[in-house]
């Protein structure tokens, strides 16, 4: 059952990572098509997004095939070591 679970997961992280470049391909394809909306652009602003597209299936197999997989890669990007540290140097202050 654990394997199934971890499974699920890793196809979650996996369409994670896939929607974050369809969706900027996405985004700067209907600007393309918005800014002249022509039969052209409307290709162009097409073949914007799939190239999105195209991107982010790589980089998630990429990533999936990889030692450590998708839920370790959206942790590392979630994380935000930044604001830990400054909850620690709040108590340093507050011990004071």
């Amino acid at each position: 059952m654990s394997k199934f679970l971890e499974t699920v997961f890793e196809i979650v992280g996996w369409i994670q990572i896939a929607i974050s470049p369809l969706l900027i391909g996405a985004g700067i394809g209907a600007i393309i098509y918005y800014r002249n909306p022509t039969k052209t652009t409307l290709a162009a602003g097409i073949a914007v997004g799939i190239l999105g597209l195209l991107i982010g299936i790589l980089w998630a197999n990429k990533v999936w095939q990889s030692k450590k997989g998708t839920i370790n890669f959206i942790s590392k990007i979630s994380s935000t070591p930044e604001l830990d540290n400054k909850e620690d140097m709040n108590d340093e202050k507050n011990n004071k």
